[in-house]
């Protein structure tokens, strides 16, 4: 087990960045070990590089920090690599290969050799951000840090409910929660806040999403038109994908949204029937057994029998 403060002995100059589209884990994670360096490392200068972090986590500390831009001039003595693997940092993989030291931290089991010169992967722990929760020294933490990762833990585990959550998850999200935060109010804001356009758009995808394979899976998809009718960033499709997963009797929900011509963005979850990641490694995407994403190129109805296909072969159809 690393010591994260003695790995950082010596730099002036550290960066953070999680995978491309970040999810709450990655977000949470990045803030959360932001805030725990510049707290216990006087003078050290952190960074903290990500893509389109969702503004649902906009309360946690650090946030407005982030740089989306990726300039091509930063150097870093140390480079940290959370919730990923290489090839799923995306503008920040410059940052990685040039870092005097890398370390990755993950809990993918897609990345278990891990793809630094310090690795902790622990593919069988909740999140990136329980991970961080167990490698910190806890009489080192503040609120703000604990409540970042309180929040990466509660989203990578949906709400404590997917079969990820240990015992020992409970335990640590209890000794977080000590800390004082407002956790009430974080779980309002990160799974049923809504802004009237997101509740737009997710009533027309419901609307008309589709049934197949026995009613077992179901697919929703906002295209180029409709999403420039109302107007749609990446940010207002937050949720849709969950909502899909809970109705009655669906095996694996599937999102789509068109990012370019015969191209879209998607989101899977399942139950305990089919393993999404394994499906989303195929086509060059990642994430978890419940819970993963891709960029698929072709037509919608291509990236529906394409993805059909490995499902019905999971399900034995």
């Amino acid at each position: 087990m690393i010591d994260l403060i003695k790995e950082c002995e010596g730099a002036k100059r550290i960066g953070i960045s999680g995978h491309i589209r970040p999810d709450g884990d990655a977000v949470s994670s990045c803030l959360a070990l932001r805030r725990y360096l510049l707290i216990n490392i006087p003078g050290i200068e952190v960074k903290v590089n990500l893509e389109y972090p969702p503004s649902i986590f906009s309360g946690i500390e650090g946030y407005d920090t982030i740089d989306t831009t990726f300039p091509d001039d930063e150097q870093y003595d140390v480079y940290f690599a959370l919730d990923c693997n290489f090839e799923r940092l995306g503008a920040a993989q410059k940052y990685f290969s040039a870092a005097g030291k890398r370390i990755n931290i993950d809990h993918h089991v897609s990345n278990a050799e891990g793809c630094g010169d310090v690795n902790v992967v622990e593919p069988e722990i909740s999140s990136t951000a329980e991970l961080l929760c167990k490698l910190m020294d806890k009489s080192k933490l503040d609120k703000e840090t604990a409540m970042a990762l309180y929040v990466g833990m509660v989203t990578d585990t949906g709400l404590f409910q997917f079969s990820c959550t240990s015992p020992e998850t409970m335990r640590r999200a209890a000794d977080l929660m000590e800390y004082g935060f407002d956790f009430p109010k974080i779980i309002k804001k990160v799974f049923f806040e809504r802004t009237y356009l997101q509740s737009q758009i997710m009533g027309r995808c419901m609307m008309e999403s589709v049934r197949f394979m026995d009613e077992r899976c179901i697919v929703g998809v906002v295209d180029a038109k409709t999403a420039d009718f109302y107007g749609c960033k990446p940010k207002d499709y937050e949720g849709i994908v969950n909502q899909l997963v809970n109705i009655r009797g669906i095996d694996v929900a599937i999102f789509m949204y068109q990012t370019n011509p015969m191209e879209f963005k998607v989101s899977m979850r399942s139950s305990e029937a089919v393993d999404v990641a394994k499906i989303a490694q195929e086509f060059g995407g990642g994430g978890h057994v419940r819970a993963a994403g891709l960029t698929m190129k072709g037509t919608f109805h291509d990236c529906v029998n394409n993805l059909s296909e490995k499902i019905a072969e999971q399900l034995g159809m």
